[in-house]
């Protein structure tokens, strides 16, 4: 009997881990979307490229502190309007904070994040970009443990969509 307890209360406590690791796995190999999806491994594996400049190792430094990183973009109105169904669902049901919201020439960006142990530290940041039948609709899941700062960074040396965004973020 109380075993059953304590391994109801186990899964209850971890249940949002494992609905985290595959909230957007159905977007990855659907036709009309393109997605990039980066593991710590992965992280792990560039982290012990040698640095030769001080940019190159802050870049570095941020890798070390990522778990993962998936980016989801398409053109199709129909998969951008489930994107940002199953974006608004997740964040939700994952307990996330709206930080952001904008309305840019037309394009909705929302940007939510997971607090971590200080105010500018992110356990896991969520960002959605409504291309709204103009431009291409972007949805990127990155979680670790880093500071909100230097994400942009890494955006911007990955030349992943929503780079921008964050930039404006960052400098607030």
């Amino acid at each position: 009997m109380i075993i059953n307890r304590i391994v109801i209360i186990v899964l209850a406590l971890f249940s949002n881990a494992f609905f985290a690791q595959s909230a957007f796995d159905k977007f990855e190999n659907q036709e009309d979307i393109n997605s990039i999806l980066v593991n710590k491994k992965m992280f792990s594996m560039l982290s012990n490229v040698e640095a030769n400049d001080k940019e190159t190792q802050q870049y570095i430094n941020l890798i070390k502190k990522l778990d993962n990183l998936k980016v989801f973009i398409t053109s199709s109105d129909e998969k951008s309007s489930d994107m940002k169904m199953e974006a608004d669902k997740y964040s939700k049901t994952a307990g996330l904070n709206e930080l952001m919201k904008m309305n840019e020439n037309g394009k909705l960006v929302k940007i939510y994040v997971r607090p971590g142990a200080s105010e500018s530290e992110v356990k896991e940041l969520l960002l959605f970009m409504d291309g709204s039948g103009k431009d291409e609709s972007v949805l990127m899941s990155i979680t670790g443990s880093f500071d909100l700062n230097e994400i942009s960074s890494l955006t911007d040396k990955m030349k992943l969509p929503g780079g921008a965004e964050l930039k404006k973020l960052s400098k607030k």
